[in-house]
């Protein structure tokens, strides 16, 4: 018996510790960031706080509509000559009395305002739905950006790692030269500070890539102790198809929220408008009561004397506004302006919204460019420097020179990569004012 239960805390160990490696060393793709980050951001928790507020507000505009219901209850000690609240007779003695009632009232019409507030509260709590999801889709954009930047940074380490072990490389065959005494001092120097220059954009690059994942994993906000590394892109293609911007922008206004949120916007402020409005008409409610009570002036029991004095009143309070001092005048007009900014808050979006996919266009139509011209560049640099390789090898090649063709080819992946991702980048963000997910494989 106790070898099984050893067995079950040794398989429970064993697990939890597997559990806690793998976690350690996962590799979070773009999906994974862009979940979590949804699921933690404060911005977006704030935003759901709010639509919860907005929905409690129209359930209570709802219930507004409702008779309300109050019960009361008073026990009254009187002393010396005094009008008995059940009799109304005036007794010259100390009366005792007790006062039992109910009353309600309901708003049978104001101007129709009751109703107009509770729609009003439902296109409020429509608006704060759309807000979550702007929320959303701006923290996506954010993960979006600083994760492709991690992904270019990441990949300069590779070109920094592989520039240093070719200048080690070239370092020793230019020292075995020198010692062979078939080169000048110079070139070997030469040699040294290729190596040594190397060393350190190497340092600087994974430098770089750390900073990165430092802003990508504050972005997610990941736990300060919980290590992070990112995936990369395993089946990279490029994006060379893109639509006309007139076809994205129109796509976005009907899937975009904040499109959305801000016509919301403006059918609220028209809500408001009617409100005041029904401050000009007349006010109708109903009223009903009942009650009972009881003296020590009457000769007779608690029980009778509730019977006995049992009352009910109904009735019916019509209210007609004359004059307020222009209140309700100065609301209407108000509401009327507020519709008016409302209107110029859509234009305004509309107009922010096609600034940013003519940008994004823009930029991607520049990254499609530069990534085929970037990518002819980058392969004729990489012959060339294998052929310097080459000819440096068979000592037909000083080492500057070879320098120089190394820096030339490295200057011309870097800026493939720039294209690469830039591309990437772009691509992704006209996707996704397209309504359509992002995804990066």
């Amino acid at each position: 018996m106790k070898n099984f239960i050893l067995l079950i805390v040794l398989l429970t160990v064993l697990h939890s510790y597997g559990q806690a490696y793998e976690e350690q060393n996962k590799l979070w793709s773009l999906e994974e960031c862009i979940n979590y980050a949804i699921g933690h951001n404060i911005t977006v928790k704030n935003a759901e706080l709010t639509k919860n507020s907005s929905e409690l507000n129209y359930a209570q505009s709802k219930s507004s509509r409702l008779p309300n219901l109050t019960g009361s209850a008073s026990q009254n000690l009187s002393f010396g000559t005094t009008i008995d609240n059940i009799t109304s007779d005036y007794v010259s003695q100390t009366t005792n009395s007790t006062n039992l009632g109910l009353s309600s009232s309901v708003m049978l019409y104001n101007g129709n305002q009751l109703n107009n507030q509770v729609k009003q509260n439902k296109l409020v709590v429509d608006q704060s739905t759309l807000y979550i999801k702007e929320s959303k889709n701006s923290i996506i954009l954010n993960v979006l950006e600083s994760y492709i930047q991690a992904l270019y940074t990441k990949e300069n380490i590779m070109i920094a790692l592989r520039n240093l072990e070719s200048s080690e490389k070239e370092l020793e065959q230019a020292k075995a030269r020198l010692d062979a005494g078939t080169i000048p001092m110079v070139d070997y120097t030469d040699a040294q500070s290729q190596a040594a220059t190397n060393k350190y954009n190497l340092i600087t690059a994974k430098n770089n890539y750390q900073q990165q994942l430092l802003v990508l994993k504050q972005l997610l906000e990941l736990p300060p102790e919980q290590s992070f590394e990112i995936d990369t892109i395993k089946n990279y293609t490029e994006s060379l198809l893109i639509q006309d911007k007139l076809e994205i922008y129109q796509k976005a206004l009907e899937v975009l929220p904040e499109i959305e949120a801000t016509e919301v916007g403006v059918d609220i402020s028209k809500k408001d408008l009617e409100i005041a409005k029904g401050g000009f008409l007349p006010s109708l409610s109903l009223t009903g009561s009942l009650g009972s009570g009881y003296t020590d002036v009457q000769d007779m029991n608690f029980s009778d004397q509730l019977d006995f004095n049992f009352n009910q009143r109904i009735g019916l309070s019509l209210s007609i506004p004359i004059f307020n001092r222009n209140q309700t005048k100065t609301q209407v007009e108000n509401a009327k302006i507020n519709i008016r900014k409302a209107e110029l808050q859509l234009e305004t979006t509309k107009k922010e919204l096609y600034q940013k996919i003519e940008t994004a266009w823009q930029n991607a139509i520049s990254s499609q460019e530069q990534l085929l011209a970037s990518k002819s560049a980058r392969d004729a640099t990489k012959e060339s420097y294998k052929l310097a390789q080459k000819k440096y090898e068979l000592n037909a090649l000083s080492t500057t020179d070879l320098v120089v063709s190394q820096n030339t080819y490295t200057n011309a992946e870097i800026n493939y990569l720039q294209a690469k991702y830039l591309n990437i980048l772009y691509s992704q963000l006209l996707q996704f004012y397209q309504g359509n997910p992002i995804k990066i494989d």
